[in-house]
């Protein structure tokens, strides 16, 4: 509509983490010109390296101050803060990144409408969760089906949902020179096929199924594996040293490689040959997935979660979660089928950019949380979810 305004957008996070609402954060405020009807400010506790990120993008970042469940006093300052942004800043509506936020901060932001995106599979069985009920939002967004069914054991009356993250592919380079250049650099042959997994260092994600299923493949020549992620707590210190463990166990400590935390994952991407990451719990979405899509990697994943919606036959191959000989079977399938790793490659971008394309879900997010500034009933807000191809 000629002369209207956008919508502006307070985005409530905690920050003091890096992994995937952060990155979605991130792509929000790189990508906000594709969707100039939606103006966002991002709020965040601590500062760290998404505030950091945040601002190397333009975008507007506010600092509430650091959190702590188990000082209040840090909890009512941020509200206090929270209250003087909002009644400055003009803002349309609220979006709370996880439960988290939502309870620590959404009493104060209860003046405007309140959307709550949730990005992990709610279980209603910690402190968090049972608070956050208590804080019901307007409009529940969740990232995929089985995030909205999980919804709704923590908000039954609450309207909610499905809308996928927008994952935005990387700006190519010279493919064929960064895979010389990263192959080089990691001391691994151009004809060795290279699986990569480039996740957070949590159990759940499967690390420990990849590395015994590589021990079952020790025997077969021609592949490499780089593990990318690095600890960031002292729990995913420990899982690393059980891994790195497993890997002198399982006899294949020199070719299962363990790169750390690295700002290049697109480059790592762009030099591997297929993407593994075995889930032992479901992804609520699973933004790796998209991003190795985006490269033309074929994916190895679980058929549970968010993985089991985004990976279909035309763009990897799904697995038995925590059976690591079907993991072990699917790779070596790949491993030895060059033209079956280029067909699922090419479909996976197609598909990843079907259901994650930047300027057609940052329109549907915006249009979504319009509605909620209005009021729309639940029927509305749930009417119409599109099926997923």
């Amino acid at each position: 509509m000629p002369g209207a305004r956008p919508l502006r957008v307070l985005h409530l996070c905690a920050g003091n983490m890096f992994g995937g609402i952060e990155r979605l954060l991130v792509t929000l405020a790189r990508q906000r010109s594709l969707c100039p009807m939606m103006e966002p400010t991002f709020a965040a506790c601590f500062e760290g390296q998404l505030t950091s990120e945040l601002r190397e993008t333009g975008a507007a970042v506010e600092v509430l101050g650091a959190v702590r469940a188990s000082r209040p006093w840090t909890g009512w300052l941020a509200r206090r803060r929270l209250k003087k942004i909002i009644r400055r800043g003009g803002f349309d509506v609220v979006l709370a990144h996880a439960c988290w936020p939502l309870v620590m901060l959404g009493k104060a932001a209860r003046e405007l409408p309140l959307v709550l995106w949730s990005h992990d599979i709610l279980k209603n069985d910690n402190w968090i969760e049972t608070q956050a009920a208590r804080t019901p939002p307007d409009l529940i967004i969740a990232n995929s089906r089985a995030t909205a069914e999980s919804v709704k054991g923590v908000f039954p009356v609450t309207p909610s949902r499905r809308e996928y993250y927008p994952v935005a592919g990387s700006e190519m380079f010279d493919r064929e020179r960064v895979r010389r250049e990263v192959r080089t650099e990691l001391g691994t042959t151009d004809d060795a096929v290279a699986i990569v997994c480039t996740s957070r260092l949590e159990r759940w994600k499967g690390h420990s199924v990849l590395v015994d299923a590589m021990a079952k493949l020790k025997g077969e020549p021609g592949w490499e594996c780089w593990v990318v992620g690095g600890a960031q707590r002292e729990s995913e210190k420990e899982y690393l040293g059980e891994l790195k463990a497993a890997a002198i166990a399982g006899g294949v400590e020199d070719r299962v490689r363990f790169l750390g935390q690295r700002k290049d994952v697109a480059r790592l991407l762009a030099a591997a040959d297929v993407h593994c990451q075995p889930n032992t719990g479901p992804e609520p979405f699973g933004i790796a997935f998209v991003e190795a899509m985006y490269a033309g990697l074929p994916v190895v994943t679980s058929g549970i979660g968010g993985g089991a919606e985004l990976i279909d036959s035309s763009a990897g191959l799904l697995t038995t979660a925590g059976d690591s000989a079907d993991v072990a079977r699917a790779l070596t399938t790949l491993i030895g089928d060059a033209e079956l790793r280029t067909r699922l490659g090419a479909g996976g971008q197609a598909r990843a950019k079907a259901l994650c394309d930047p300027a057609m879900t940052m329109t549907k997010l915006q249009a979504l949380l319009a509605g909620a500034t209005k009021g729309r009933s639940a029927e509305t807000l749930v009417r119409g979810e599109e099926a997923v191809a």
